[in-house]
């Protein structure tokens, strides 16, 4: 770390220079996605440790947090130093994971990263796909991002690919439900803003026992729910919030929202009260394409075709809410189900997608 100085932000300064680099880095990049800075000064406010990396000059050239998740620790069997929104330049690479080994804390023997703040919520690197813009919950990074990772000594984690589907007319009625062969009632529903709390919750059930047996996912809690939906009221579009019921009880679920990519890119991720104004005022603008956030069926239901049967209803509300396409957050390339039905939509992988982890 000769010339370099790694040092905790501490006050409003040091947060806006913390900010402030990826204004500089990505400066006439518009296919980096910027995370709303909202949610880092409350991840700062909330006591997340946040670093920045001075050169000899005094200009932050590396950015990233340190911190630490019981959960994840007891699902991957491992004591993690966890860091995120970790953004650096070329020559700031090196020095940047030297100080994250160095200031990682005691008894902490794998790093794991970059997440903001858990895999299941956001993070990663993508490895491939650079062409293509990133989006909303998804990662975009130049290519010297993971040859400086692997040049380090950082192997992938979780490897995995984004999608994208286009969004074709249907081709025929919509998917039969009503009563089962065997008796049950399957009914859909769709998402309603004024229900939105309740409506989330029986979604967090379903999502915690859908993706438990998945190697880097952890419980989310109501309230961790709560903050990473906040303000997704006046965003949602109830058609792409579906979820099946089975004789009343909730078997699978879909959860889309307009992708506001663009107008991230234009206002360098500042949702400021304003800002947030602004699109609601203009958020028909951002109803051309859609972000696939979260899908999943409970376990004792899976194989029975209901994603499937969402999935056709998804893509007939997309095509009548003049959606011209469906992104897709990462998906497991150790999930091949979830594969083939991008591919049965006429998909394809958008970005290769991975995190890192290196022993200490």
């Amino acid at each position: 770390m000769t010339g370099h100085r790694f040092e905790r932000v501490s006050g409003r300064r040091g947060l806006r220079d913390f900010l402030a680099l990826t204004d500089r880095l990505y400066a006439d990049e518009s296919r980096y996605v910027p995370t709303p800075r909202q949610q880092i000064r409350r991840w700062w406010r909330d006591g997340v440790p946040m670093y920045v990396l001075r050169d000899a000059s005094g200009a932050v050239v590396g950015r990233t947090t340190l911190h630490t998740d019981a959960d994840l620790d007891a699902k991957l069997g491992r004591r993690c130093q966890l860091f995120g929104l970790t953004e650096f330049t070329p020559h700031a690479a090196r020095p940047l994971f030297d100080a994250i080994a160095t200031y990682a804390m005691p008894g902490r023997d794998l790093l794991f990263g970059p997440v903001a703040l858990l895999p299941n919520q956001a993070g990663g690197v993508i490895t491939s796909g650079y062409a293509d813009r990133g989006f909303v919950d998804s990662a975009w990074n130049p290519p010297y991002y993971p040859d400086a990772y692997e040049a380090y000594g950082f192997t992938g984690r979780f490897v995995s690919d984004t999608w994208i589907c286009p969004v074709p007319p249907p081709t025929g009625p919509p998917p039969a439900l009503g009563v089962q062969p065997d008796g049950a009632r399957l009914e859909l529903h769709r998402g309603n803003t004024r229900r939105l709390d309740e409506q989330l919750d029986l979604l967090r059930g379903m999502l915690n026992d859908s993706f438990a047996q998945l190697g880097y996912y952890t419980p989310i809690s109501a309230a961790q729910l709560r903050r990473q939906t906040d303000g997704l009221a006046y965003l949602l579009d109830d058609s792409l919030l579906l979820y099946l019921t089975r004789d009343g009880q909730p078997v699978a679920f879909v959860l889309c929202v307009p992708d506001i990519s663009d107008f991230l890119v234009a206002m360098r991720g500042d949702l400021n009260p304003v800002n947030q104004l602004r699109l609601l005022a203009t958020r028909r603008r951002y109803r051309r394409e859609a972000v696939l956030i979260v899908k999943g069926v409970v376990p004792r239901f899976q194989g029975r075709g209901y994603q499937r049967l969402l999935s056709e209803h998804l893509h007939r509300n997309l095509h009548v809410g003049g959606y011209t396409a469906l992104r897709s957050t990462y998906v497991g390339r150790d999930n091949p189900a979830s594969a083939a039905q991008y591919r049965r939509l006429g998909g394809r992988p958008l970005h290769g997608y991975t995190f890192y982890a290196r022993e200490r």
